[in-house]
């Protein structure tokens, strides 16, 4: 964690039903080598465990040279993203507990400050259709028919910047 990069701090007094108000969430900017195992610890329990995506699936060659977000509590990783070529925006997940309190929102609009900032002209992602209002509350827009990627159903979204 020492050679990790903090691109932002949130209050969790601005986050809804937060109970430890006294401490900080973090956001770090991380590579796929410095970070992995942090990584793994928020993704395993969302995606392999909760939506039962194949460990052969979600691990790839695009985690070594994407771009990783990663939030973390008291020195626990709680949520994370990754951005590919600052144009696309995958493998978001929020550890259960934290969910619905805007921790969400607050990693997805550092991911959108860093493609703009990047001189990206648009982000594209694929949601998962229960995620659609949470994109489109951000202003992407539904580019596509829903369509299933491991056994959920998605539909592509977009944010011209």
């Amino acid at each position: 964690m020492k050679t990790w990069q903090q691109i932002a701090t949130i209050s969790p007094s601005t986050l809804a039903g937060v109970p430890d108000t006294a401490s900080k969430i973090s956001i770090f900017q991380v590579t796929w080598q410095e970070a992995q195992q942090a990584l793994q610890a928020v993704r395993i329990p969302v995606f392999v465990v909760e939506q039962s995506v194949s460990p052969a699936f979600e691990w790839d060659e695009i985690d070594a040279y994407a771009v990783h977000l990663l939030a973390m509590h008291h020195a626990q990783p709680i949520a994370c993203l990754r951005i590919i070529e600052y144009q696309k925006i995958g493998r978001m997940a929020v550890l259960k507990e934290w969910r619905n309190k805007g921790l969400g929102k607050a990693l997805l609009n550092e991911a959108i400050r860093i493609c703009r900032a990047q001189g990206s002209a648009y982000i594209r992602l694929s949601a998962q259709t229960h995620a659609l209002p949470f994109y489109q509350k951000a202003g992407f827009r539904q580019t596509s028919e829903e369509y299933t990627d491991v056994h959920i159903p998605h539909v592509d979204m977009q944010l011209d910047l």
